[in-house]
């Protein structure tokens, strides 16, 4: 029986694995099984942080509009009395497009808070 040499696929197996990890600092750059465990270690952390970053960015807004908040009129209202106005008044503007209007277009985010107050 004739045997089957698997050079080819070890080599291509072995390049896409460190083409993963390009970048990576050290052994976990060059050598196949270090790599492996980086690859394995960064897909785990990859799916948790994916999660976490929803709120990042939720609490990047909410600063974003206090911020905003801060500069405006004599600077007595705060995040949370501003949200709760505008959600009594019924006006569904999300806190995204709010924090960038804070930062962009200081003008139209001064209407928008002049019209809750």
């Amino acid at each position: 029986m004739s045997r089957v040499k698997g050079g080819v696929n070890s080599l291509k197996r072995r390049r896409n694995v460190l083409k993963m990890v390009k970048g990576y600092r050290f052994a976990r750059s060059k050598k196949e099984r270090a790599a492996k465990e980086a690859i394995f270690h960064a897909g785990k952390n990859a799916f948790a942080h994916r999660r976490d970053k929803k709120n990042d960015f939720r609490k990047l807004w909410n600063v974003r509009i206090n911020a905003g908040l801060d500069g405006i009129g004599d600077g007595k209202l705060s995040y949370s009395k501003f949200i709760g106005a505008l959600n009594k008044k019924g006006i569904l503007v999300n806190r995204k497009m709010l924090s960038m209007l804070a930062e962009k277009s200081p003008k139209t985010f001064e209407r928008i808070v002049k019209e809750i107050a």
